[in-house]
């Protein structure tokens, strides 16, 4: 397998934290370590610093900065915009419109919201993971009380159709929110023009190359929500608790960091990208989960036919190569992919799933070395499968 690298193709679970964005944090962590909440001099520069975060996060994504709620991460942002949604307005109905594919963050609180007398209505997806408009809109009811599509799938990294979703969800006067998690600064976003239509937005830091910990979440001025966290008056009065504030600050560079120029950065990405995807397909019996062009720029999602993914990821491992073989937080968890068996793959093709997803710390000398390491381990695996019968 030649000279070993350490190559890290996970970027969808985490990112490294980009050195502008340590240094801008580690003033905040040792210097000026105050409240937010105090009225001295190291108190009011931790405000001052929160504010100017928020301001960050709010032209990266065109938005006003009252409507920027800083969260510990995308799992709270998800939790807060789905059972805050539904709790302030249950007196109007107690119907909710996601997708089987969401993530979990998503899709356990609508499970809650269930116990809790919600109906929820799941849609299908085709098998490269794209919401039909038209099904949003079909499955609409007078008592809909909020529709959640993610905008870009975090396991097969399929982008949703959410401009389209937004537009029908607005006609109809229901609040909208998308998860986002995956796409910042890799999807342009503006919210007063081309995504006026979302009312919510979800964001996690570490996504793009900021600290883990720490997220937001985009709430539009006038929508109706219940607080989340219930205590002192941080957050305008709608999420308590004493502030992360070097984590924001460190958020905040880095979404200024992520939006300088995504197209160029895109471009890039792409081309390492595609000479992956094309070497990779070339190992038989591999297929690529999700939409082949409307995807994120960096994610690449292949299932192997003979083989159980967690054996690929352990040999992967040993060549110092690290993928995944979905979400990072179903590690562990027994059974295929809930997004691989709604687009349609059998389980045991779904088991044998690989997902590698690329970023800043990727090269050509990685692809290089991937499609060197890849086919020999798939062949290894496969020659232990009694399912299996080599091509001559």
């Amino acid at each position: 397998m030649g000279e070993k690298h350490f190559v890290y193709m996970d970027h969808a679970a985490t990112t490294f934290s980009k050195p502008e964005v340590v240094e801008a944090m580690r003033y905040f962590l040792k210097e000026h370590f105050g409240n937010p909440s105090a009225l001295y001099s190291i108190g009011r520069e931790a405000r001052e610093a929160v504010e100017t975060a928020r301001e960050q996060l709010a032209k990266g994504l065109g938005a006003e900065p009252e409507e920027i709620y800083f969260t510990s991460g995308g799992t709270e942002s998800d939790n807060w915009a789905v059972k805050g949604t539904a709790f302030a307005r249950r007196k109007e109905g107690k119907h909710i419109i996601t997708t089987p594919i969401e993530h979990h963050a998503v899709l356990y609180p609508c499970e809650y919201l269930e116990t809790k007398g919600f109906d929820v209505t799941y849609l299908p997806v085709d098998g490269d993971g794209l919401v039909d408009p038209a099904d949003v809109e079909a499955a609409i009811r007078d008592d809909t009380i909020l529709i959640s599509v993610m905008y870009a799938n975090n396991e097969v990294g399929t982008l949703e159709p959410v401009p389209e979703i937004g537009k029908i969800a607005a006609e109809k006067g229901i609040p909208f929110h998308t998860d986002a998690v995956q796409v910042i600064g890799k999807v342009p976003l503006d919210m007063k023009r081309a995504h006026s239509d979302v009312d919510m937005l979800s964001l996690s830091s570490h996504k793009f190359y900021g600290p883990k910990g720490v997220g937001a979440l985009y709430i539009r001025k006038g929508v109706e929500i219940d607080n989340y966290m219930h205590g002192g008056a941080q957050e305008r009065g709608k999420r308590a608790g004493t502030e992360n504030v070097a984590g924001i600050v460190g958020m905040g560079k880095a979404i200024e960091l992520a939006t300088a120029d995504i197209e160029a950065h895109n471009k890039e990405i792409r081309k390492l990208r595609d000479r992956l995807r094309k070497g990779v397909l070339e190992i038989p019996h591999t297929r690529l989960n999700g939409h082949p062009e409307k995807r994120l720029p960096g994610n690449l999602n292949f299932s192997f036919e003979f083989i159980e993914g967690e054996s690929l990821l352990l040999m992967l491992d040993q060549a110092r190569i690290c993928g995944s073989t979905g979400s990072a937080c179903t590690s562990g968890s027994a059974g295929p992919s809930h997004v691989l068996t709604a687009i349609g793959l059998p389980p045991k093709i779904a088991q044998g799933s690989l997902r590698l997803t690329l970023g800043d710390a990727n090269s050509e000398e990685d692809i290089d070395y991937v499609l060197e390491v890849l086919p020999e381990v798939v062949e290894k695996l496969r020659a232990m499968s009694p399912f299996y019968k080599p091509t001559t």
